[in-house]
């Protein structure tokens, strides 16, 4: 053990390499980013094949990881993270990835639930041997009538750079997901879910993302 059991650890899930910084499917990535700026840390220290960093956060220790894997073995870093750390689950584990299901902009907070179609929340619960951890989806689908063909091929999609459009659409996002990892860190899951989901009545939740 590393003797930091007390750590609240946020994992952001997307793909190592430069050329997947901006995609789609790197918006758990883009959040981790976004908090470290927040609280003027890099996440550049290697352990349990992720970059982390170390931070405080309403009063608590917090690391912020990303795996050095590829999307779908992102299991193995938070396992290791989560062994290593001592993690408490599911209550000091939070994990951050995008969502195809909903539309660029939004974002869901739960405490539970089937990976469905993303194969890194896939490996996550496979990695951990259960689908009760926390987590922050951040919509990255295209709004209706827009990239429908790119939408439709899904992988590409999903690894194809976002334009500027979509970067200035997903950036209020990003600060809107690190204050939502404060109020987990801060008051738990259910307060953060009171407060950021009910922000988006328009949604009828009967999506595929609210599975």
């Amino acid at each position: 053990m590393s003797g930091e059991g007390g750590a609240f650890l946020v994992v952001g899930l997307g793909n190592p390499g430069i050329e997947y910084q901006f995609t789609p499917h790197n918006a758990g990535f883009l959040a981790i980013d976004r908090i470290a700026d927040e609280h003027n840390a890099e996440v550049v220290n290697r352990r349990c094949r992720a970059l982390t960093a170390r931070i405080q956060m309403a009063g608590r220790e917090v690391i912020l990881a990303k795996p050095e894997t590829w999307m779908n073995l992102s299991g193995l870093a938070v396992e290791a993270l989560v062994d290593e750390l001592d993690t408490d689950l599911p209550a000091n584990l939070l994990v951050v990835y995008d969502e195809l299901d909903l539309p660029l902009g939004k974002l869901r907070i739960r405490e539970r639930g089937s990976p469905a179609g993303h194969n890194g929340a896939r490996s996550v619960s496979g990695g951990l041997g259960t689908d009760e951890w926390w987590r922050i989806r951040i919509g990255v689908g295209p709004e209706p009538g827009v990239q429908q063909e790119a939408f439709r091929r899904g992988k590409d999609y999903l690894l194809t750079p976002m334009g500027k459009r979509d970067l200035t659409a997903i950036d209020p996002v990003l600060d809107r997901v690190a204050r939502a990892v404060e109020m987990v860190v801060a008051k738990g899951i259910s307060a953060a879910m009171n407060e950021f989901n009910r922000r988006e009545p328009e949604d009828s939740g009967n999506s595929p993302a609210e599975k």
